[in-house]
């Protein structure tokens, strides 16, 4: 817990502009993966899945919203809130947007894991397009995490170097 205190209140120093254009696409992708299964959804149709087959099961089943609310559209939200804060900080360059837009991935890797367990263990289908959205929000919560601990490493080599 202290150690999550202190990677909040740290100062994030700038982050190269090429690392955070990567994140974009990546969160672009995760809201166009999003935003296609909630049109879907709400026009009462199943995507084709023809590479894993279990997207009927998948998309149907009592996990597939929350309190009447399509997980795909909590997906949209997420991605969202993920690029206005990308956006934001490459017009800003404030670090602390930064820092809280990186620290918000760990929600969307986190729900990911749970999604990728239920189809797993529970349903015992998959389906491509949620996969996909675990992809992209699993390569964001990776990102952040490189941008971390690059900062860690940063900071102790310019300690050692004192």
């Amino acid at each position: 817990m202290n150690r999550l205190k202190q990677l909040l209140t740290r100062p994030l120093r700038p982050v190269h502009s090429s690392v955070i254009i990567f994140a974009l696409v990546i969160a672009l992708c995760g809201f166009a993966d999003a935003t296609y299964l909630t049109i879907e959804h709400y026009q009462g149709r199943i995507p084709p899945c023809s590479l894993t087959g279990g997207c009927e099961v998948v998309l149907t089943s009592q996990y597939s919203t929350i309190f009447g609310v399509p997980t795909s559209l909590l997906g949209i939200v997420y991605y969202v809130i993920i690029l206005a804060g990308l956006f934001g900080y490459l017009e800003s360059r404030n670090t602390r947007l930064l820092k809280w837009t990186l620290f918000f991935t760990t929600l969307g890797f986190g729900m990911s894991l749970w999604f990728v367990y239920l189809q797993v263990f529970i349903l015992h289908s998959f389906c491509v397009y949620c996969l996909g959205s675990a992809t992209t929000s699993t390569i964001l919560f990776v990102t952040a995490m490189g941008v971390f601990s690059h900062q860690e490493l940063t900071k102790n080599s310019v300690n050692h170097n004192e």
